[in-house]
């Protein structure tokens, strides 16, 4: 599973989204919270998430403060949870997550009022038509991954869902874990393709680079020196490669 804060949008009680989404099924939730407190993010994981789904094995995010506090990675130590994060300087390592936002972001773009204080009350619509939308990379809704079924929609009341036959519940439990296992080993194989074409697509862009002791290259380093204008501020540096490679 992993995680994120998007934000801030405009300030109404609630000035954040706090993102889960799991791993394999994708299946997302987005909480409005009013700060990004450790505390308030460790509640929200417990009332948003694991009261709903259980304790996952893993939880991944970003280098933020509050997911790697030390409130929060008692509480992960608590559960049982392994707690990993991006790399420095590389948030493309929880794109999954990313992507998701900016998913967010472009819907409520398209439905909020012109001052834009009523984002938080069409987070709940835009979850139930992305957990009931086939995703990219699975081939799959995430209900179907995590449930073996779809929702049911608003748009059933007037076209109508087809009728569930009749079962005991332990025919529904087997044609159930069918079901799960059929969804997962097509979704396993269609994320497996998905994976060797970004592979293939990020291969054929990149180039290799030989360095020698005494190179003089660019270094990249965003971070911002007191009393400097950021505008001004060139976040390469010119060093040397005073070792050799590692």
């Amino acid at each position: 599973m992993a995680l994120d804060i998007l934000g801030p949008p405009p300030v109404k009680g609630n000035r954040y989204v706090l993102v889960f989404m799991d791993c394999f099924t994708k299946w997302p939730e987005a909480i409005p919270i009013p700060d990004q407190e450790a505390s308030t993010v460790a509640e929200e994981l417990i009332r948003a998430w694991i009261s709903r789904y259980g304790v996952p094995m893993i939880l991944h995010s970003d280098q933020g403060t509050n997911f790697n506090s030390a409130l929060f990675t008692e509480l992960c130590k608590l559960l049982g949870i392994l707690k990993t994060r991006t790399t420095a300087l590389h948030p493309e390592s929880d794109g999954m997550v990313e992507r998701f936002n900016r998913t967010i972001l472009n819907h409520l773009s398209l439905f909020v009022s012109k001052n834009q204080t009523d984002w938080d009350t069409h987070l709940l619509l835009f979850l139930l038509a992305y957990k009931s939308a086939d995703h990219e990379a699975t081939g799959c809704t995430p209900a179907d991954m995590l449930f073996g079924r779809t929702l049911p929609l608003p748009c059933d009341i007037l076209i109508g869902r087809p009728s569930d036959p009749h079962s005991s519940p332990n025919e529904y439990l087997k044609n159930l874990e069918a079901r799960l296992e059929s969804v997962h080993a097509f979704a396993r194989e269609r994320i497996k393709l998905a994976s060797e074409r970004m592979k293939t697509r990020y291969d054929s862009g990149a180039t290799g680079h030989h360095f020698k002791e005494g190179d003089q290259v660019w270094m990249y380093n965003p971070k911002r020196r007191r009393g400097l204008s950021p505008k001004l501020y060139s976040r390469t540096e010119k060093d040397l490669i005073l070792s050799s490679r590692n």
